[in-house]
């Protein structure tokens, strides 16, 4: 049995976007709390690393460049999904932005003189900054379709 489908119409009647449900408090409050989760512990580990200053500052560069090129994926994947224009150049740098940060996280910590166990906090710190940033991302959207349906 599917479940059922919210259906609005935007800018014309031949684009529809298919939304089963409004995000829960839950999910919104969990996707926040893992956000917060993740970037605040990455943060932490970068104030206590015995690392320069010029790495640390490399490392929350990366942090930041990684949250913005994946909020800018999911809304152009999703804006394309909705049959709204979204050009060829921004959706590709979007995802040229997102896997280069994920490249570039990767040879730092490769090359970089750190603990392994290290390493894996960093990398799953970012990894769990970078999926629920897109999840906060989407509730916002999912949360102000709704709101704007209800005016």
């Amino acid at each position: 049995m599917e479940p059922l489908q919210h259906t609005t119409e935007k800018t014309s009647p031949s684009v529809k976007i298919r939304n089963p449900f409004k995000p829960t408090a839950a999910f919104i409050g969990a996707s926040w709390f893992a956000l917060l989760t993740g970037v605040v512990g990455y943060c932490v580990g970068l104030w206590n690393a015995g690392i320069a200053l010029n790495e640390k500052g490399y490392y929350f560069t990366i942090l930041l460049f990684g949250l913005f090129a994946v909020i800018s994926v999911q809304k152009s994947v999703r804006d394309r999904s909705e049959g709204l224009a979204v050009t060829d150049l921004y959706y590709g740098l979007s995802w040229f932005a997102t896997i280069a940060a994920m490249i570039l996280l990767t040879i730092g910590l490769w090359n970089a003189d750190l603990a392994r166990s290290e390493k894996g906090f960093y990398a799953m710190a970012f990894c769990l900054s970078m999926f629920s940033a897109i999840a906060v991302q989407k509730n916002t959207r999912d949360a102000k379709m709704f709101e704007d349906k209800d005016l």
